[in-house]
């Protein structure tokens, strides 16, 4: 695989990754959520932290695939972790900001 269509699929897969948890109210877009008829705030949020894991699971082995593996610091994960949460901001304000009528 090229090393640009794995930049991209990564990208493409951390953006409907980090709005999953907003876009649907089954945990992980497959299991009910349960008696209650909405998410709750800090179920979406964990929900995204697992989401997080597994794009770095998917953007790790793609990398391993390619070629080196690079040794990552702190900073890696805390501008990362921001990026997804940054890609989460149409879901959310979708889910949170947008009016009802």
């Amino acid at each position: 695989m090229d090393v640009s269509l794995a930049g991209w699929l990564v990208v493409a897969v951390a953006l409907a990754a980090a709005n999953l948890p907003f876009a649907n109210e089954k945990v992980f877009g497959v299991f009910p959520a349960g008696q209650a008829r909405t998410k709750p705030f800090f179920v979406r949020l964990l929900e995204l932290l697992v989401l997080y894991f597994i794009v770095g699971a998917l953007a790790y082995a793609l990398e391993t695939a390619i070629g080196n593996v690079f040794a990552q610091g702190w900073e890696f994960f805390a501008i990362t972790g921001c990026l997804f949460v940054v890609l989460a901001f149409p879901g959310f304000v979708l889910r949170y900001l947008r009016k009802r009528r």
